[in-house]
């Protein structure tokens, strides 16, 4: 089977490079177009809602930051221009489940720290984004940072 429209779906550390570049292999053996994807949190979602001051700044800040840091993929994958960076506010697994709807995509790649124990039972990115995921999806296995 060869894929058509890939996206991987990236956290901007260090670690996500092997992400893209695992989905980059993919797409250039089969010919596909790859598309990343970084989803910010919203900082009112981290703290429950319930934040008596203005993160505005704060959140604009994070975003013109991880604009800076997606853009450095076209430096080190020609192949990925910026039209191609997607860079998003909301739910990781929603926002990237509706790019791959969207784009038509046939394969998200995602990366995976294969975590165990309490780490499992309380989820993760990777894990949320293969539950209803409109198209296959390929976790790869990062190395434990450290």
């Amino acid at each position: 089977m060869s894929y058509r429209n890939i996206v991987a779906a990236i956290d901007l550390t260090e670690q996500c490079h092997a992400v893209v570049a695992r989905a980059q292999e993919l797409a250039s053996n089969s010919g596909a177009v790859l598309r990343l994807i970084h989803v910010i949190e919203p900082m009112a979602m981290a703290f429950g809602g319930d934040v008596p001051m203005d993160l505005s700044m704060l959140q604009q800040q994070q975003f013109e930051q991880a604009r800076q840091r997606i853009n450095t993929f076209s430096d080190l994958y020609p192949s990925l221009t910026a039209d191609l960076a997607h860079l998003t506010y909301g739910q990781p697994r929603q926002e990237v489940h509706r790019l791959a709807r969207e784009q038509n995509c046939d394969l998200i790649v995602v990366g995976s720290h294969g975590r165990h124990g309490l780490a499992l039972l309380l989820g993760s990115t990777a894990n949320d984004i293969l539950h209803g995921a409109p198209c296959d999806v390929l976790a790869v296995r990062l190395k434990p940072s450290g």
